[in-house]
């Protein structure tokens, strides 16, 4: 079993690490699933409040992987999101190479809608990138990308953490304002978006950097090798050196996108599929679909057994029979002061005692149990003590008599003041 964070969830293995923690694949023993775990390397004020303002993000979008619960144990924080199992964009794209077009205009699709629902919430991302754009496992089918990893991400209008002339973001995904050190605003999300576009055509890491100087030299430059043209112009109206000059908004990228995608050709039948496959890997022993794996081949906590110092398990003793006492005859009780009783020695059998009439019991009395050994005579019948006599209540004749002549005496004196009055 591994570590218990907070007494709810339990980490199970290492699935990633980034700037600010590792990320645990954990299971949730509130909710009886398994979560991936974010919990904080940190400790630091800075740290602390990006946790915060991470945390209290509650973005539900099917292309959004926002937290959804967090813990405090100790000195350490955690965060926890759905457990998202076909890796990231980086991960397809090492696999893989460059992408089919189509197959690539509908991932750069999903993560457009995932940014209209952030930046309606006011939300600027500041870190998109392929390693924060994570799959689900879909096999050969249509894919599903969610957008990942709001450490850095804050609202418009909210202080910033770093000082004016910091930049924050990943070197090669930062738009060229921000590196002069303007406000994070939504077209700076679509910069980094449209360096995403180019490397899911390319299958070459782009460099901000020079993507800005090329288009500064070149105006609009012409599509590189494997990009086709419609999509070439809705990447190059993303990458604009000028934010003034790019889409305001994910909505308008995505209807010049749709627009564009109906102008690709067919793919051919021989084209090769892409598959989104499971890249974390099995559970580790003591696992299973529903959870923890029991000692007893069932799903939950296993029992904790005793060990012994030399690290075995006791068994339990084994049950012996015990031998049945014979009973002990019941003497009456001594009377305190005096000594106990000897119990009678029963008389020969062959002494005749001249009254053939065994002996009767008192009416209401059990007979005794006769005894089964030799070894323990018969107890003597138990005798039923005399009832006590109770003294009767109420005063006695003498005094009695007194009340009554008192009480008479009273009674002719009310009777004679009333006749002389």
């Amino acid at each position: 079993m591994g570590e218990v964070f907070a007494g709810r969830y339990e980490l199970i293995d290492p699935i990633g690490r980034g700037g600010a923690g590792a990320v645990w694949r954990a299971w949730d023993r509130r909710r009886r699933r398994y979560v991936a775990a974010k919990v904080l390397q940190q400790s630091d004020a800075h740290a602390l409040l990006r946790f915060v303002r991470e945390q209290a993000l509650r973005i539900d979008h099917p292309h959004v992987l926002a937290p959804a619960s967090w813990a405090a144990d100790d000195d350490k924080v955690l965060f926890t999101m759905d457990l998202v199992c076909g890796g990231s964009l980086a991960h397809l794209i090492g696999d893989y190479g460059p992408l089919p077009p189509r197959f690539a205009a509908e991932l750069l699709d999903q993560l457009l809608a995932g940014l209209d629902a952030v930046h309606a919430e006011g939300v600027v991302h500041r870190d998109v990138k392929p390693a924060n754009i994570l799959l689900e496992v879909t096999g050969t089918g249509r894919p599903h990308l969610k957008l990942s990893d709001f450490g850095i991400a804050m609202r418009k209008g909210e202080a910033r953490l770093t000082e004016t002339d910091f930049v924050v973001g990943t070197p090669g995904y930062v738009a060229p304002e921000q590196m002069l050190g303007a406000e994070p605003d939504f077209p700076a999300d679509l910069f980094a978006t449209g360096l995403v576009g180019l490397y899911l055509l390319t299958g070459v890491k782009p460099d901000g950097k020079e993507v800005f100087e090329w288009f500064l030299r070149e105006g609009t430059p012409p599509p590189p090798a494997g990009v086709p043209a419609p999509l070439w112009q809705v990447l190059a109206g993303l990458l604009q050196p000028d934010p003034q000059a790019r889409f305001r908004t994910a909505t308008g990228v995505r209807r010049a996108l749709a627009s564009a995608v109906e102008l690709l050709p067919q793919e051919g039948a021989d084209a090769e599929p892409v598959e989104v496959f499971d890249q974390i890997g099995p559970l580790p022993r003591g696992y299973g679909a529903q959870g923890p794996v029991s000692a007893a081949g069932g799903f939950g906590p296993a029992p904790a057994s005793p060990a012994s110092p030399t690290g075995s398990f006791p068994l339990a003793p084994p049950v012996t029979a015990q031998p049945v006492q014979p009973a002990q005859p019941v003497h009456p009780a001594t009377p305190p002061g005096s000594l106990p009783a000897t119990p009678p020695t029963p008389p020969p059998a062959a002494v005749a005692t001249g009254d053939p009439t065994p002996p009767t019991m008192p009416v209401g009395m059990p007979e005794p149990t006769r005894q089964y050994t030799a070894a323990h005579p018969p107890a003597p019948p138990a005798t039923t003590a005399p009832r006590a006599r109770t003294a009767p209540s109420g005063p006695s004749a003498k005094v009695a008599a007194a009340v009554l002549v008192v009480a008479l005496a009273c009674l002719g004196a009310g009777v004679w003041a009333l006749l002389t009055g």
